[in-house]
């Protein structure tokens, strides 16, 4: 087995396929790289204009989604007409109900504003128009009918009591008729004197008249509410006539808006009808409560715009990084007033699906779930199709506090969320409603190909976001460096990372380091100092990892031979830095019944993935060596000084060399480590992370001092994935580190021992020189010693059943 070379450990960019000298040169980038699936769905959802086809954005943090989304929104919006413009107005009618009006676009503002402009002159051209001579005229002909007929009707009573010698009195208890001799009242005693015939007839006329003077009373009411109606309609009239130029002014300029000219007409028949307020000027002591209140009446002709569009700006793309109920929704506040709480339909504030509406809105998917009925809220209003402001507690029954009830606002928008895959898996699993509303998923690539081609978009990359961050740009050099980085960044020296998030912190910190160099050009050893620096400030636990191996408290061999006992290699993730570190694995067996025993799953330690590359290898052992025999033994695997969980299935293939070593009895060298998982077949398969293990069986090597003996094992399929640091690379040049391809267990044997495996002949035997012949021998050791045991425990077991059948 011949190990890798330098060539095959590491991808250079060779930085002669570029022209230019400093990413100064280049041009920037319009185009989204590495994401064509992604942006084909984007403007696919996009495009479409049918219910329940929003889109949800997936993919891992920091690949350019929202960037991407927004770019593609702002590129499409900008050629879309803006949308209409939604005010609330007072409902006259019913004021706990206010109106929602719809304005085209760029023209709420100046609704609001005219109206304004409306009650500031009625301010003014009322009481003018009620000051005049002419109304005043018209006014005392009105009191002075209402006053001539009421006098008159008594006038004409009184005269008719006179004819019957009746007086018509006025008492402090009002009126009264009483008897008259010549001309004058007589007294209840002259009253009493006279003839009961006299007394009697003059109390038939006084009753006469005393109904006479009830029906007329009774008709006072009357005659004062058609007084009053009369000036009503005057004051109607008057007030009709100086509202009415106004009036058409603001018609004309919504002649183009029905819903507008609906609106005025009904704030006109207001006015006309309440322009007695317009005429009170106030509290003259100067106290502020009469006119607040004068003002709050005013306020009924107020227009309240909740979402007003630039006409140049096109169709609006809202983001919301808050998406609160009523944040998504919008809300009525309420004002604190002499220690009550009072609102009206001025106190209606838009959410973000109001500043969205006719246009797109994006979201953030985790955020939404994580605000109490957000997702609820958003679903609900993309389901109905309109906004309905309401409050949580309306919504559920909460209060029962009186309050607005906003007319709802028909909802035409396109929702973008942004989340992991898990998050977008786990909706269209568990809610129903999710896969009806969001029908189209753009799925973003967290790598893309690495060729000639992408190299130069990524070099362009470089230049955009230099000039986007304000940096330096970059030599070509450095360049390079950022693109070999990249493709260190996804493990694979086929491709390049889409995490723009984790290049642009590198250009940050290459620039924060070219300028602490006093350079005005990113060079390569800056790029270089930002990684190491990057490495360095996440690297204490790896450290103090190593530093437990070097000092002998965790046992780690790179060197010598040891039977059953081998170099696993494991990766640890903490944060964003993920590296290496090696276990020792041992193997013990023993006879038995054809079992292997994973200690960690015993232990509740192992996960299901580990257990099942521990049932693999019996399933390996029990078809290559037990076809036609029992497999009469019984193993036990171990990660020492594993004092957490152990999960995957890369350390299989290890186990597996343990196991077959403590079988043959054959040692296996200690310098080499191994990594890679078996199938049934003995085939090795492609684990992760085979950079930082490889890198951190090789810390340790080298702190111990290289030999030349030392190396890794590691599958043929992960070669393609060596993006290895240098000093790795310069080891292995000079000879003093190895790393080798694997294919199969029996090379991986072959290596580890320095034995041939052997390969088996048509009757399943191998060469009496090959490891898998002593493996062979030592089970049939064992199947031997357990047809003798099994031999003696039989006359035994027969003799004890023959007591039982005599008894």
């Amino acid at each position: 087995m011949n190990p890798l070379t330098p060539d095959q450990l590491y991808r250079h960019c060779d930085p002669e396929q570029f022209t230019f000298t400093s990413s100064a040169e280049l041009d920037d980038l319009t185009d989204i790289i590495g994401q064509e699936r992604a942006v084909k769905a984007v403007e696919f959802g996009i495009g479409i204009r049918r219910e329940g086809y929003n889109l949800f954005a997936l993919g891992p943090n920091g690949t350019g989604r929202f960037t991407a989304v927004n770019q593609l929104l702002q590129r499409i919006t900008s050629k879309q007409p803006p949308p209409p413009d939604w005010c609330y107005v007072n409902n006259f009618q019913d004021s706990y109900r206010p109106s929602a009006l719809k304005l085209p676009s760029g023209r709420g503002a100046e609704m609001a504003a005219l109206m304004k402009q409306l009650v500031d002159e009625l301010k003014v051209v009322i009481p003018s128009a009620f000051e005049s001579d002419d109304y005043h005229a018209r006014q005392r002909t009105i009191e002075e009918a209402f006053k001539q007929t009421q006098e008159s009707s008594f006038e004409e009573l009184q005269r008719r009591a006179q004819k019957r010698q009746i007086a018509l009195i006025r008492t402090p208890s009002g009126l009264a008729f009483a008897p008259l001799r010549d001309g004058e009242v007589i007294s209840p005693e002259q009253f009493m004197e006279l003839e009961e015939a006299e007394r009697k007839e003059i109390q038939q006329e006084i009753e006469a008249l005393q109904e006479e003077l009830q029906r007329i009373i009774r008709q006072m009411p009357q005659m004062l509410r058609e007084s009053r109606q009369k000036m009503k309609a005057l004051n109607e009239e008057v007030a009709s006539f100086a509202l009415s130029p106004l009036m058409q002014e603001l018609r004309e300029k919504y002649a183009d808006v029905p819903e507008a000219l609906d609106y005025l007409k009904t704030v006109e028949a207001d006015i006309v009808e309440n322009s007695d307020k317009f005429m009170d000027s106030g509290d003259e002591t100067g106290s502020g409560a009469a006119e607040a209140a004068r003002e709050a009446f005013f306020a009924r002709y107020a227009v309240n715009v909740l979402v007003s569009h630039d006409l140049e700006q096109g169709a609006p793309v809202v983001y919301d990084d808050n998406p609160t109920f009523q944040n998504l929704i919008g809300r009525v506040e309420h004002i604190a007033q002499m220690g009550t709480l009072v609102t009206d339909f001025r106190q209606i504030k838009p959410g973000a699906l109001h500043r969205a509406n006719g246009g797109y809105l994006i979201l953030d998917a985790r955020k939404v779930l994580m605000q109490p009925y957000s997702w609820e809220g958003l679903k609900r209003a993309l389901q109905a199709r309109q906004v309905n402001i309401e409050s949580l507690g309306q919504v559920y029954s909460l209060v029962n506090t009186v309050s607005l009830e906003p007319e709802r606002i028909p909802l035409d928008v396109k929702v973008v969320l942004l989340g992991e895959r898990m998050l977008y898996y786990l909706l269209y699993q568990f809610d129903p409603d999710f896969g009806e509303l969001f029908k189209v998923a753009a799925d973003f690539e967290d790598q893309m190909d690495r060729t000639p081609e992408n190299d130069h978009f990524y070099a362009r990359l470089v230049a955009t976001l230099a000039r986007k961050e304000d940096l330096l740009h970059f030599e070509r050099l450095a360049v390079a460096r950022v693109i070999e980085h990249s493709a260190r960044l996804v493990g694979d020296a086929e491709k390049m990372s889409t995490c723009m998030q984790s290049i642009v912190d590198l250009l940050r910190e290459a620039d924060y380091w070219a300028r602490a160099n006093g350079r005005d050009l990113v060079e390569l050893a800056d790029v270089q100092e930002a990684i190491d620096a990057q490495t360095f400030r996440a690297s204490r636990l790896r450290d103090r990892m190593q530093e437990t191996i070097l000092r002998e408290t965790i046992m780690v061999d790179t060197d010598g031979e040891q039977v059953g006992q081998i170099n696993g290699l494991a990766v640890l993730a903490v944060g964003d830095f993920a590296f290496g570190r090696p276990n020792r694995i041992t193997a013990r067996v023993r006879l038995g019944k054809g079992e292997v025993i994973d200690i960690e799953r015993q232990v509740d330690m192992g996960g299901p993935i580990h257990s099942k590359g521990v049932l693999i290898l019996a399933a390996f052992l029990g078809a290559r060596y037990a076809r036609e025999r029992p497999l009469s033994i019984s193993a036990s695997l171990v990660f020492e000084q594993s004092y957490s969980g152990v999960d995957g299935d890369s350390a299989s293939s290890t186990e597996l060399y343990a196991l077959l070593s403590a079988l043959s009895g054959v040692p296996i060298k200690q310098g080499l480590a191994v990594t890679g998982s078996v199938n049934q077949m003995g085939q090795v398969q492609a684990i992760g992370g085979v950079n930082e293990k490889i890198e951190g069986f090789f810390d340790i090597c080298q702190t111990r001092g290289l030999t030349g003996q030392q190396g890794v094992l590691i599958p043929t399929a992960n070669v393609k994935h060596l993006m290895l640091r240098q000093d790795v690379v310069q080891a292995v040049a000079d000879g003093r580190f190895h790393i080798y391809p694997v294919a199969h267990v029996d090379e991986g044997l072959e290596l580890l021992t320095g034995v041939p495996a052997g390969q088996a002949d048509d009757e399943g035997n191998y060469p009496e020189d090959s490891l898998n012949y002593l493996v062979m021998q030592q089970l049939d050791r064992f199947a031997e010693k357990q047809r003798q045991l099994m031999s003696r425990s039989q006359p035994a077991a027969e003799a004890a059943n023959s007591g039982e059948s005599s008894l």
